[in-house]
């Protein structure tokens, strides 16, 4: 199957030095960074395309875009990867919905447009008899929404609820562990790189809520919004705080929490004893889910990261060449 990549970010970059490495079946046919592309209808050099982009910062012709990919390029499956806009999910809302009418299987780490649009997106892939991937929008290389959605196939879900962003859970871990403040704290996790410039979506709570909302929607069709998510984040959290905590033996963590059966959903630091299964430390995510049948299940693992966030993105690659391959 021929693939398509709309992002070079470090995602992106992840991706292709796995496609490049490992025996997948896979033929990386188009590239495209936020300036330039390439298409090679045969396959692209993976390794030349990775070291000019290192050396010159584009990846290809500057004659060229990713709408000319999407819209014109030879590929089965369209790799979206470019970065998230919650706000209006676009770019990247708009060249997922031109490759899904195109009948082109689409997988995505981008939040933006799931969270926003999954309803009509799954509309359009179920028209076009094709799949949308998104495992790598929630939770990193945790394999959350295959878990729910095929794993746990028969139980109620009663509750999902866990550490969904690693950036809060650094900053919580470092003001509890070395008696940080929240501002030195932050200040350590943009100095290495686990905080945006402006962290506001991470530490506010609403990138753990967005996870929540794309959760609820495409696991339980319960065609929420953002809106819905009563939320508040960590910036008021002291140390103060977290010392009256320990004192009791319990710790402070971002926790998000989702209902499925009354659509409840919420995102608030709160009080876990210290030997909960939760408590994970720095960027670490866990996720615990309570079910009818399997009883209590916790998945734990890295949240983000390139080659984290490509191996999500590899599983929907492998699941749809497995099963949706129309060459075979």
């Amino acid at each position: 199957m021929k693939v398509a990549i709309l992002g070079l970010g470090a995602v992106g970059r992840g991706v292709l030095e796995v496609l490049a490495t490992q025996k997948t079946g896979l033929v990386v046919t188009a590239v495209a960074d936020s300036k330039s592309a390439v298409i090679e209808s045969e396959g692209i050099d993976i390794k030349a395309i990775l070291a000019q982009k290192k050396d010159s910062g584009i990846c290809g012709d500057l004659t060229l875009s990713a709408a000319d990919i999407v819209t014109t390029a030879d590929y089965d499956i369209l790799v979206e990867v470019t970065p998230t806009d919650v706000e209006t999910g676009e770019p990247a809302l708009s060249y997922i919905k031109e490759a899904l009418a195109r009948g082109k299987h689409v997988v995505t780490s981008n939040k933006g447009p799931i969270a926003l649009h999954y309803p009509e997106l799954s509309q359009i892939a179920s028209t076009k008899g094709v799949v949308i991937g998104f495992e790598a929008t929630v939770c990193g290389a945790i394999p959350i929404i295959q878990t729910l959605r095929h794993g746990l196939a028969g139980n109620d879900v009663r509750r999902v609820f866990g550490v969904l962003n690693g950036t809060c859970n650094y900053i919580l871990t470092r003001m509890a562990d070395e008696k940080l403040t929240y501002a030195q704290a932050l200040l350590e996790a943009r100095e290495l790189g686990y905080a945006e410039a402006d962290p506001t979506y991470d530490i506010k709570g609403i990138d753990a809520a967005i996870k929540l909302v794309i959760l609820a929607n495409a696991v339980w069709n319960l065609n929420v919004s953002l809106n819905d998510v009563d939320c508040a984040g960590i910036d008021q959290v002291t140390t103060e705080a977290i010392a009256l905590a320990e004192e009791e033996d319990y710790t402070i963590r971002l926790i998000a929490e989702l209902i499925p059966a009354t659509g409840q959903m919420r995102v608030a630091p709160r009080l876990l004893p210290r030997n909960h299964t939760l408590i994970v430390q720095h960027t670490l995510n866990a996720v615990a889910v309570e079910t009818d049948l399997a009883g209590d299940i916790t998945l734990i693992g890295k949240g983000a990261g390139s080659l984290e966030t490509a191996s999500a993105i590899l599983s929907d690659l492998i699941f749809i060449r497995d099963f949706y391959d129309r060459s075979t």
